[in-house]
């Protein structure tokens, strides 16, 4: 189950969310999976299902026989045990018209029981005895065929086609008449070899239904914090093509309790799984307008907003150090301490650009002076900053560093009369270069961890700028060690 959520979970697309975002039809996140993130998978899913195979217990097998001198027999196998698979070679194409995946030259060792009984005319008493068998599989070919539509919003696994063929087989008997050895190969070859073929086909079909199912599963809105959602619903059909398959998902930001409305998607999809000439399995790219939603959910729940009542020089936090830029400051609140209350005017207009994400915010910042456990606001300053951010992926976590570029002020209200903005720039620019961007780099800092998806992590990541889009190229290693751990849990 696991390996084929790796083809899909590096997806994410559209359906409308806000009335920010018009009723477009793209998908601001996708996901394309490489031939080589292809392969890997393919070796996963085969590594899984000869796990889900191997001690599968196929239908005992009855029949009566007739043996020469003997009379009739009737012959039972029982407890017919599938106890390995060994894999020679395999193959996973993806086009057009679906994802096939087959494994050949397959072999496959069984266990099984063996008894009989049998009376004549000559032995009126009956005879009877029973044993055990070994049945070694060779030539053993599985295939499958799928492919991946959607359905308002979820992912529908279809399974087109699928079987299992048995070259040939032997058996060994241990114990028995030597005329039962010969029974069994005649009577009994074509029946063992159809039990595996239907055994194996069974399975498969059965993975592929859970697979079915564990998609639909997948949500569509998943909860980010208290004031916002991500828009993870498919948009379009997966493209699937020679090289590649393509996923994209919605990936806009929305207020909390948001109701998506899933749309009919005509546009084919158009993404490139180039990784600067890295040979990479994944590539996830996302566009701008992720971060634009994201900026506009939090600006109207209110989330922009700090107060700033430290700084590295704290008396600049006092109207005493104001009395020669602002006299009447000091003249009506004499060394009366003071605060900066900082908030954003209008939603941040985030850009992907070439070497780094750019950001342009205007915000507010209100002199506040603290007086008798009173805030008073005197003077309110609009300043427009313009920032870079770069990001990087630093031990399998992406980290950020905010950088300043500019910022240009003016006076917005004042209660104290005229302001000189050109004397208090230097307030502000220590304000923002000592206090605002230092605390934003050390939140930056912390960094997001890459995550692990079903016992898989991203594995020497890269980031790409391709403005609008920013992309992360990585290879994908699976956890072992994760993957016995749910085994063992399960069987316990």
């Amino acid at each position: 189950m696991a390996p084929f959520i790796l083809l899909v979970l590096v997806s994410l697309l559209l359906v409308p969310t806000s009335s920010y975002v018009q009723q477009t039809k793209e998908g601001f996140i996708s996901g394309v999976i490489s031939d080589k993130g292809l392969d890997f998978a393919k070796d996963i899913l085969i590594e899984q299902g000869i796990a889900s195979i191997v001690q599968l217990q196929l239908p005992e097998i009855e029949k009566s026989v007739q043996v020469p001198f003997i009379g009739n027999a009737k012959v039972v196998l029982s407890e017919i045990t599938i106890k390995d698979i060994q894999v020679n070679s395999s193959s996973v194409v993806s086009g057009e018209s679906g994802i096939f995946l087959v494994v050949s030259g397959a072999t496959a060792d069984l266990a099984m029981k063996w008894r009989y009984s049998c009376s004549s005319w000559l032995i009126p008493i009956g005879i009877s005895d029973s044993g055990n068998a070994t049945v070694k599989v060779k030539g053993m070919q599985v295939g499958l065929s799928v492919d991946l539509r959607n359905e308002e919003g979820t992912l529908k696994l279809i399974l087109l086609d699928y079987g299992c063929y048995v070259g040939d087989l032997s058996i060994k008997l241990e114990g028995g008449a030597s005329w039962l050895y010969q029974v069994l190969v005649d009577a009994f070859q074509g029946n063992i070899a159809s039990a595996v073929e239907d055994g194996i086909s069974d399975k498969v079909s059965e993975g592929i239904g859970k697979l079915d199912t564990l998609l639909q599963s997948l949500p569509k809105q998943i909860s980010v914090d208290n004031f916002a959602e991500l828009n993870v619903s498919f948009v379009g059909n997966p493209v699937l093509s020679s090289t590649s398959i393509a996923i994209a998902i919605n990936g806009l930001f929305t207020e909390r309790n948001v109701v998506l409305v899933p749309q009919r998607y005509q546009k084919r999809l158009q993404v490139s799984s180039a990784c600067g000439g890295l040979p990479k399995m994944i590539k996830v790219s996302i566009h701008e307008n992720v971060f634009r939603s994201a900026s506009l959910v939090y600006f109207r729940e209110g989330s922009m907003q700090m107060i700033i009542d430290e700084l590295p020089n704290q008396a600049i936090l006092n109207t005493a150090e104001w009395r020669f830029i602002v006299p009447q400051l000091y003249k009506k609140y004499p060394n009366d301490d003071m605060q900066l209350n900082i908030s954003a005017s209008s939603p941040p207009v985030i850009l992907v650009d070439y070497q780094d994400i750019r950001a342009s915010v205007l915000v507010d910042i209100t002199i506040d002076v603290l007086e008798a456990g009173e805030v008073i606001p005197v003077a309110c300053i609009s300043v427009d900053i313009s920032a870079s951010c770069s990001v990087d992926i630093i031990r399998n976590k992406i980290n950020g560093r905010l950088k300043l570029e500019e910022f240009s002020a003016y006076l917005k209200w004042s209660k104290i009369g005229k302001l000189h903005i050109s004397l208090i720039q230097s307030l502000i620019s220590t304000a923002l270069k000592t206090v605002v961007i230092p605390y934003l780099n050390l939140e930056l800092k912390k960094g997001l961890a890459l995550p692990t998806i079903d016992g898989f992590a991203f594995q020497n990541a890269n980031i790409l700028y391709l403005p609008p889009w920013i992309a992360v190229c990585t290879d994908v290693s699976y956890l072992e060690d994760y993957y016995l751990t749910q085994h063992s849990a399960h069987v316990s």
